[in-house]
């Protein structure tokens, strides 16, 4: 092991061997904004030894309420360099891939056939490209976390990790829900989202590029909060520790369907009485 010093509160936290599972590790992430941007440092800063981030877009003055390489002084500039000197800025020893491309389906093909990643997270906040990574990552049986909307939400204290299938109160964790059903993907995917009711108002149609057509107000803190429990999934996996999954979502189809049976005896009771 190099000089690691600087990961020495780390260590005395986790211990040498679970530290180097970490200096070890290859993770992807995928999308650089609000959430991304903070997730790729924690995993930067936990001692993950090699990483691979992708992401096409370039510092909007917008992204300087949430991300972290959106300055005054970077707009116009690539965030896949802008991360990347900052990644390394932190741990010049990091084998770092940098991939400046949005991600098509033959971009995705091509990168998750072409290295084998211990972890895939996904930070894409347009749902074709986020689709993407998702079906070709799953189809690989790749470990992966998704993040869901931070977008239209104010409160950090319920922002929760679910199989996909188990996510409620979440516009776009239903979409995706329905897409991935649609090809007999049902269970096996990671996501990190918000159970607080969606502030409908902060709603924006947008100019359609970048895959988005709409979008919803953020706050600093709530893209930096996903982007931290998503990159807690990933080191905790990586490292053996148990990430607790919400599993409330089941509990409440099996009640509303017992509900609903029990309904339908109710009306078929009555039918037979007339």
């Amino acid at each position: 092991m190099s000089n690691l010093a600087w990961l020495g509160r780390t260590k005395l936290l986790v211990g040498e061997e679970r530290l180097q599972k970490l200096q070890n590790a290859h993770v992807l992430v995928v999308g650089l904004g609000g959430v991304g941007s903070f997730a790729a440092e924690f995993i930067a800063r936990a001692g993950v030894g090699t990483m691979t981030i992708v992401d096409g877009d370039v510092v909007d003055p917008s992204n300087r309420n949430r991300q972290l390489p959106a300055l005054a002084t970077t707009h116009g500039q690539p965030k896949a360099d802008l991360m990347a000197e900052r990644l390394l800025a932190i741990n010049p020893e990091l084998k770092l891939t940098s991939i400046r491309e949005f991600l098509s389906p033959e971009a995705a093909e091509a990168i998750l056939s072409n290295t084998k990643f211990d972890y895939v997270m996904d930070c894409i906040d347009s749902i074709t490209p986020k689709l993407t990574l998702l079906i070709t990552a799953f189809k690989k049986d790749l470990r992966i976390v998704s993040s869901m909307g931070a977008g239209g939400k104010i409160d950090p204290t319920k922002i929760c990790t679910a199989d996909l299938f188990d996510t409620r109160e979440c516009y776009l964790a239903s979409l995706m829900r329905k897409r991935l059903r649609k090809i007999g993907i049902t269970t096996g995917i990671k996501a990190v989202y918000s159970t607080e009711k969606m502030m409908e108002e902060s709603l924006m149609l947008t100019d359609g590029s970048n895959f988005k057509k709409s979008a919803y107000g953020t706050i600093s803190y709530m893209p930096a909060a996903f982007g931290g429990v998503c990159a807690s999934v990933v080191l905790r996996d990586l490292l053996g520790y148990p990430v607790e999954m919400e599993k409330k979502l089941k509990a409440l189809i099996i009640r509303e369907k017992k509900q609903k049976e029990i309904e339908n005896k109710r009306m078929n009771r009555k039918k037979e009485i007339e």
